[in-house]
């Protein structure tokens, strides 16, 4: 028999491993668990909807799914369904894969009125994933702040700002188009709490800002430096491009366009306030000038926060708190049991960044794997031992089957997919004892 494996998780980062151990181990079974019925993670329900180029990838995932020995069994949660220790005596080797979902809190006064999200939820709610189908947006202020330096900001606002034809060729779920198309928005803010220089854009898509039909990027009172100064020569090449786009942006007339995007740097989000009607909602946001006391308000109707994500607690694994990771030593959690992705490392770099990172970690569990007796076990033990506790296991084939229904239902629509989204609250089966 083969050595096996089970890959909690099946976004980028754990198909990455798949890449991996397929390569080295010819012949080896791995099971790839996930809790949802459908696949790829982040690049389902991550990436903006209008970037198919980068859900592309999608298609390698897809080979690497039907290669020999590897099946994907959704609808799995671990410390729900199934637990660590059941995982670990099940296979020769577990890798974590499950991500960072928990959305960073700023930590201050306001931030749990109605209209503040997490940008985990709200990207989680265009793109239709299950836990985030039925968040309360409504967009019936004329202006929403976003706060966050980074692409995850940018996509956000972009979303935000395009006309429905601009989005013809996205896959945004339809629940999400009627909101956001039905607004009568006028100013977004994006809020970063240090300056131009320290942004995290990406140049290509800061650029896309600049292309926008019924928006206008502008700059608030800020110097846009000639160079960032970074004696990184790879890092400061695209430093300076951001900083060339954005001094384009500078001689930008706010509203000249129907929507204003406000680049607000320097600036720190200190409060955020609501009025006595509609429950309370968020009616302002208070900054203070980074460099000073100097404070000011906003009148917005929607909050949205892309300050970074946290791992979500496992049963069976420590997190490092102060880092929002799985505990881990290079990837290693413990001899047989591993880490990859967001929830090793953090959240950083694009879908490709995982790549390298997710095949340094299938290195060490090929060479510990190596000094190992292969497990002569039937590998549909833990897919019976959860179907036998009432769970309904989703096999590739079942995805395969509902991807071509929403690649056509999308056909028929104009548009390259219309996702369906799978609302079955499963979480209310008890967890394992």
């Amino acid at each position: 028999m083969s050595h096996s494996i089970a890959i909690v998780g099946s976004g980028p980062s754990g198909f990455y491993v798949v890449d991996g151990l397929t390569r080295a181990l010819p012949g080896c079974r791995i099971d790839i668990i996930d809790r949802l019925k459908t696949p790829y993670g982040l690049v389902r329900f991550g990436v903006a909807p209008d970037h198919q180029g980068t859900k592309a990838v999608a298609r390698q995932f897809e080979r690497l799914a039907l290669k020999p020995g590897v099946r994907f069994l959704g609808g799995i949660e671990l410390g729900r369904d199934v637990s660590l220790a059941e995982l670990r005596a099940h296979y020769d080797a577990v890798v974590i894969a499950t991500g960072a979902s928990q959305d960073r809190t700023l930590g201050i006064p306001g931030e749990d009125l109605p209209g503040v999200f997490g940008s985990g939820q709200f990207v989680g709610w265009y793109n239709g994933h299950p836990d985030c189908a039925t968040l309360p947006v409504t967009l019936d202020g004329d202006a929403v702040a976003v706060i966050g330096n980074g692409n995850v900001a940018i996509d956000l606002v972009r979303v935000l700002a395009k006309t429905p034809q601009e989005m013809q060729t996205s896959d945004l779920v339809d629940h999400a188009a009627q909101v956001i198309h039905a607004a009568k928005l006028k100013d977004i803010y994006l809020i970063g709490r240090r300056g131009p220089v320290e942004a995290n854009f990406t140049s290509g898509e800061l650029a896309e800002l600049g292309h926008l039909a019924r928006a206008v990027p502008v700059i608030e009172g800020a110097e846009i430096p000639q160079s960032s100064g970074v004696a990184d020569e790879a890092v400061a090449k695209v430093k300076d491009k951001n900083l060339e786009i954005l001094r384009g942006f500078a001689g930008n007339a706010a509203g000249s366009k129907p929507i204003t995007i406000h680049f607000c740097f320097n600036r720190t989000p200190v409060a955020i306030e609501g009025g006595d009607r509609d429950g309370g909602k968020v009616e302002r946001l208070v900054l203070q000038q980074s460099s000073g006391s100097e404070r000011h308000s906003i009148a917005v109707g929607t909050v949205i926060t892309a300050i970074g994500y946290r791992a979500p607690g496992l049963e069976g694994v420590q997190l490092d708190e102060g880092k929002g990771i799985v505990a881990n030593n290079g990837g290693q959690i413990a001899p047989g049991l591993y880490v990859v992705g967001w929830a090793k490392r953090a959240p950083s770099g694009v879908i490709a960044t995982n790549r390298a990172d997710s095949l340094a970690v299938a290195d060490k569990i090929i060479a510990y794997l190596n000094g190992q007796p292969h497990d002569d076990e039937s590998t549909d033990g833990i897919a019976g031992l959860c179907r036998s506790r009432g769970v309904r296991v989703v096999d590739f084939a079942a995805w395969q089957s509902a991807d071509r229904a929403e690649l056509e239902a999308g056909k028929a629509a104009g548009k390259p997919r219309r996702k369906f989204i799978d609302n079955e609250n499963s979480n209310q089966r008890p967890p394992i004892r």
